[in-house]
């Protein structure tokens, strides 16, 4: 089985590692990444934190993925999604009520509840959370 992910994937933290390992429970995993130009048109002149080639880099060491591409534009992106052909869209639950990009070309779209409140803008803003000891 095929998954896709796609996002910005600037500051990696331990949320973004939660989506990956739950969306490699149904299969192989591609991620689709931002690029640096896009990132900067949709989060502004401060980001990307990492360029693109360093968190391409970051992303394809991690051992829940198998996969990983760029895209610059709406049309690129579904273009990468359309391609691939996945069984499975993992994409953050903050997006269920919003038009998923490429959607139409997936079996099966699953939302992904957030972890606690890691985010990105979070972390680059100073505000971080420390995971809860058990």
């Amino acid at each position: 089985m095929k998954v896709w992910i796609n996002g910005t994937f600037d500051v990696l933290h331990r949320g973004h590692i939660e989506l990956f390992r739950y969306a490699y429970g149904f299969g192989d995993v591609r991620v689709g990444i931002d690029t640096d130009e896009r990132v900067k048109k949709l989060k502004g002149n401060d980001r990307p934190v990492n360029k693109f080639e360093d968190r391409k880099t970051f992303l394809e060491s991690i051992k829940f993925i198998d996969s990983v591409v760029g895209f610059s534009s709406d049309e690129e992106l579904e273009e990468q999604i359309k391609s691939y052909q996945p069984n499975y869209m993992v994409i953050g639950s903050d997006y269920k009520d919003k038009k998923v990009i490429g959607s139409e070309f997936v079996k099966n779209l699953i939302f992904f509840d957030r972890i606690e409140n890691f985010s990105t803008t979070n972390i680059i803003n100073g505000k971080t959370l420390q995971s809860k000891k058990n």
